[in-house]
């Protein structure tokens, strides 16, 4: 059976489990908000554990918390960062939608570990929480994680596929394919043509999640209820920034207007774009591979994906391209969670916005889902894949399209008789110009040389 002990907060007594680490108001919350079984990302507390820790640090350093309880504090979140600690923040993702229950839990927790630490009464509300609002600390709480893990993870993590996708772009430069619009035969193009397309996307969505960087370690700490920093140190804004950056190892400045952070979410939601729009690209590369990889026998066969896992439990010896249908799977998430976050970011009414813990929850979800395929999309799918070359020129050979180039010399409505009359009789185009034009076998040699069509020759 449960033990309990008795906590009481301002609407009175309550029976809280006897080891936990939390008291009465995220007690509260979990009786509250059994709802999605799902609590805060762990990249949103370890954020929300590094701004008490620069609250408290600056706090102490301003002379409006008592030193040792400024130490302690501190000390207690290095504990809890050091170790498991996502045990002692249930509250539900679908809480109050300030947040003000994910603050109130991590003060508690902080109060009783920083408590035990310097052997004295440290408050949740007035020590942990001095000097800040809810209003401020999670808005400040979701720039803080989305920073980090754009930093530290999504960045890195896209250049790394980008890196592996114009390496691989090298090693099959000398295969020519046949491209391809509306599904349908077309130009040739060369595979790294192709793949350096790939990149190129890649590159322009590092670039602009690098746009939105300044803006998302902007942050609200200091404005706290409403914007105006009541409560606050007219320093604390400033030096929390400055004490957070050091922490981190990522520099963040204070917002230059409070009330716009506190009251909107705008820059969470620019954000999110720029993921829906790398999502867009990961499903582009995805369905490309997919459709390259299609066959053995009845497909494209333009490439063979490695063998990942059995891909049936009834057809032996069936693979499917399973790195590639994840990464689309991922990026159909992210485009959805784009839409709630659209959605929670109109929710900002007067002075706060109300769905802030869905924003962080779906914000961060966005970025650890294509950070980790981004990873496995590289190395087992990208740098992995072999090259069918025997069907390239199968299909190259075969290519009506290819009559595309005697244009200029001929007129479109020839090369297109030529190009149905290929088509019909199965032949190559070659053979069938030769017979229907006076050109010379090795001026349409030249003329048709699928290689040559991969640039422009005019």
């Amino acid at each position: 059976m449960t033990e309990y002990r008795i906590e009481t907060d301002s609407m009175g007594e309550l029976k809280v489990p006897a080891d936990a680490l939390y008291g009465a108001q995220t007690q509260r919350a979990v009786n509250n908000f059994p709802i999605s079984g799902k609590t805060m990302p762990k990249a949103f507390i370890h954020a929300l554990l590094l701004a008490k820790y620069s609250a408290a640090k600056v706090n102490g350093e301003l002379g409006v918390l008592n030193e040792y309880k400024s130490q302690a504090i501190c000390q207690a979140v290095d504990d809890l960062l050091s170790g498991d600690y996502q045990e002692h923040f249930p509250v539900d993702v679908f809480q109050t939608g300030s947040g003000t229950s994910s603050n109130m839990n991590a003060n508690e927790v902080l109060a009783m570990l920083a408590s035990q630490i310097c052997g004295a009464k440290v408050s949740a509300n007035d020590d942990v929480n001095y000097g800040q609002s809810s209003n401020d600390i999670i808005p400040s709480t979701i720039h803080i994680s989305a920073a980090l893990e754009l930093h530290n993870k999504l960045l890195p993590a896209l250049k790394y596929l980008k890196e592996h996708i114009k390496q691989k772009a090298e090693t099959v430069s000398m295969y020519t394919k046949t491209g391809r619009t509306h599904l349908m035969d077309a130009m040739p193009v060369k595979m790294s043509q192709s793949l350096n397309a790939w990149a190129e996307q890649l590159e322009f969505a590092i670039e602009k999640l690098k746009q939105v960087q300044p803006q998302i370690q902007s942050l609200a700490q200091g404005g706290t209820a409403v914007g105006t920093g009541i409560n606050a140190h007219p320093l604390f804004a400033q030096k929390f920034c400055e004490a957070l950056s050091k922490k981190t190892g990522v520099a963040f400045t204070p917002a230059e207007n409070f009330f716009t952070h506190i009251s909107s979410q705008d820059i969470a939601v620019s954000l999110s774009g720029q993921l829906k729009t790398t999502a867009v690209t990961i499903m582009k590369i995805a369905n490309d591979l997919r459709w390259m990889n299609s066959g053995p026998l009845a497909g494209l066969g333009e490439i063979e994906l490695e063998a990942l896992q059995p891909g049936s439990s009834i057809m032996p010896g069936k693979v499917n391209p399973v790195i590639p249908e994840a990464a689309a799977m991922v990026a159909a998430k992210v485009i959805g969670n784009d839409s709630a976050i659209t959605v929670a970011g109109q929710s900002g009414n007067f002075e706060l916005n109300v769905m802030l813990p869905l924003i962080a929850d779906n914000l961060l979800e966005s970025i650890e889902l294509l950070s980790n395929v981004s990873i496995q999309l590289a190395e087992k799918a990208i740098k992995t894949f072999v090259v069918k070359e025997d069907n390239l020129k199968r299909s190259l050979d075969r290519n009506p399209i290819l009559v595309t180039a005697l244009n200029p010399v001929i007129g479109y409505l020839k090369a297109a008789e030529i190009a149905k009359t290929a088509y019909k009789e199965g032949r190559a185009v070659i053979d069938v110009a030769l017979e229907m034009t006076d050109i010379l076998k090795q001026e349409l040699e030249r003329l048709l040389d699928p290689t040559k069509l991969t640039t422009n020759m005019s």
